[in-house]
């Protein structure tokens, strides 16, 4: 896949669709490749007349690693945490919002139709608030406004998501049995096919496994998922919310939250649907994103 540089680092990206469609940036979560933005999506979008753009987060798959600037564990994010600290992070998810907008000026796009999941969903908020001017739309998935109030993960979600895979190239069937495991339980009445899943993890693992990386990002996350309501309430862009109706790692009241916030925001709950994308969520998903993309043209 093709590289660029961005923001001082490498980015890899994937384009689907003409060139000079209306572009569609998607942004992915904590610790997981593009990848994660299904093929049908991604050729949904491009076969609905629009241009659609995954790429991997600094730290992750073929973008640049940041294992030079050391690392964290689970543990000392969780002590940190507990003691009301914030842990050490290497990175800002401000940061990560400009590496978006790095990629958008090496590859000549001014604007973009953003859209992220989880963390980043969280990227792409960030995106909205401070490039206003590069951002023809919003949608923010599976995600949160960063609310204090609002209810944790259930804790075998959380469990998913704080444990670390093993190492593919030691155990190739531990590792996708792992992502497997953790797919059910992040999943909601409507579960992804194992063997989508398997083939997904199988080409990360080929693309590039960094388990320290997953780390950085979560202590990134953690610093910075905070209350972004008073900002959100001052968007002017077509925005969407949506959300798995099922979703065990944040709860589908975030997203009524979000959606509240942001003014004149549509809010898409699929039913049945947890924090992962089952093959009943892909064409909802496409229809919403291109009916705010229909929004955005006024």
């Amino acid at each position: 896949m093709p590289k660029v540089a961005a923001n001082g680092i490498e980015i890899a990206y994937e384009s689907f669709g003409d060139e000079g469609a209306p572009v569609v940036l998607l942004i992915m979560g904590m610790g997981v490749q593009m990848l994660y933005w299904p093929d049908e999506l991604c050729e949904g979008l491009a076969q609905r007349g629009l241009r659609a753009i995954r790429y991997d987060n600094r730290d992750v798959g073929q973008s640049t690693s940041f294992d030079d600037a050391g690392t964290v564990t689970f543990a000392e994010i969780g002590q940190a945490v507990m003691q009301g600290k914030k842990p050490k992070a290497f990175y800002t998810l401000e940061d990560m919002a400009a590496d978006a907008i790095g990629l958008l000026d090496a590859l000549n796009i001014d604007r973009a139709h953003i859209v992220g999941d989880s963390m980043g969903g969280i990227i792409a908020q960030l995106i909205a608030i401070n490039y206003p001017e590069r951002t023809l739309s919003l949608t923010s998935m599976m995600s949160t406004s960063g609310n204090p109030e609002l209810p944790r993960s259930k804790p075998e979600a959380g469990a998913a998501l704080a444990s670390v895979a093993p190492d593919p190239a030691v155990d190739m069937e531990a590792y996708l049995q792992h992502y497997v495991n953790n797919h059910k339980a992040i999943g909601g009445r409507h579960q992804m096919d194992e063997e989508k899943v398997r083939e997904r993890m199988r080409r990360a693992a080929e693309r590039g496994y960094n388990p320290n990386g997953v780390m950085r990002h979560m202590a990134a996350a953690t610093v910075g998922t905070t209350d972004k309501r008073e900002q959100l309430r001052k968007l002017d862009v077509p925005a969407l919310v949506i959300h798995g109706g099922d979703d065990p790692l944040i709860p589908v009241i975030a997203a009524h939250d979000t959606a509240e916030n942001i003014p004149g925001a549509e809010l898409v709950i699929l039913d049945g649907v947890g924090h992962d994308f089952p093959d009943v969520s892909i064409e909802p998903i496409i229809d919403a994103i291109v009916s705010v993309t229909e929004r955005a043209k006024g």
